[in-house]
């Protein structure tokens, strides 16, 4: 959901507090401001405590590196919907141990958000392709300068032989609702001795449909791993949506297609060229 341009300069205002677990205004608001702030706080799984002591917004969790995210994109993930999570920081972190970022590596983020993967991984020195579909998001990254490159699409519809070469390094938090279809595509984009690092949701270790099956016979085949994380490794964006962590080593051949394996197949000539 996005602030609305009152809560958000309510928000980044340099007098607003915002450490740890909670959120403290120490200035006057117009009513209807308020009322703005509050509800948007209270989506996100805040509560109001009006002690003399306290007289802020609570959260169940540290909030403060989440909501600088949010605010940086200039929209939230309602604790009513499962749109937008941004990876917590401790979680890009873990991503990006498990993908053995080096410096000079190509790294491809296909559903880039805020940049929380995208920092993480320039301060490893990887060189970065964003893809982004959200344009003000999009945009946001350019303005932080991590990404070498930062594309404003839907990353189903890029064409992975639009690269020369494919990436050493994919990591990746897709959207929870058509995750594997993201994962799948990202995996032309790799390199045969490359490695894919992905969060999805945790329905991945169990759905029974023929894709998922398929996927996760193929991860076993090439030895990967699919691990579950805690229950609370999204708590700091205020849902408890359970979660699993997709490992994919590189290889060659086998049943996942790499962009090595597409540019090694033959190319299809043109019958109808001058």
């Amino acid at each position: 959901m996005r602030f609305t341009p009152d809560t958000l300069a309510t928000l980044t205002d340099p007098r607003t507090v915002i450490s740890g677990d909670l959120v403290r205004i120490p200035f006057e608001l117009d009513r209807n401001v308020y009322e703005q702030v509050d509800r948007a706080l209270k989506e996100m799984g805040g509560r109001w405590d009006g002690r003399k002591a306290v007289r802020a917004h609570v959260f169940p969790h540290r909030i403060e590196e989440y909501l600088r995210q949010c605010l940086a994109a200039g929209e939230f993930s309602s604790r009513y919907d499962t749109g937008w999570f941004p990876t917590p920081p401790a979680l890009a972190v873990q991503v990006c141990d498990l993908a053995g970022i080096r410096p000079g590596d190509a790294v491809l983020e296909p559903s880039a958000g805020s940049g929380a993967l995208t920092a993480e991984i320039a301060r490893r020195g990887g060189v970065i392709d964003a893809v982004e579909s959200d344009e003000f998001r999009a945009d946001m990254l350019r303005q932080q300068g991590d990404c070498r490159r930062v594309f404003a699409a839907d990353f189903l519809k890029l064409d992975p032989l639009e690269y020369e070469e494919g990436f050493d390094r994919v990591v990746m938090n897709p959207p929870f609702t058509g995750g594997l279809d993201h994962i799948l595509h990202a995996i032309q984009f790799m390199k045969d001795d490359g490695v894919l690092v992905s969060i999805m949701t945790a329905g991945l270790m169990w759905w029974s449909d023929k894709k998922t099956e398929e996927f996760r016979d193929a991860v076993e085949e090439v030895g990967g791993e699919i691990e579950p994380l805690p229950d609370d490794s999204f708590a700091v964006c205020g849902t408890n949506v359970r979660t699993c962590l997709l490992f994919l080593p590189g290889y060659a051949g086998g049943p996942l297609r790499t962009h090595d394996w597409l540019m090694r197949q033959p190319r299809q000539l043109d019958l109808f060229a001058a």
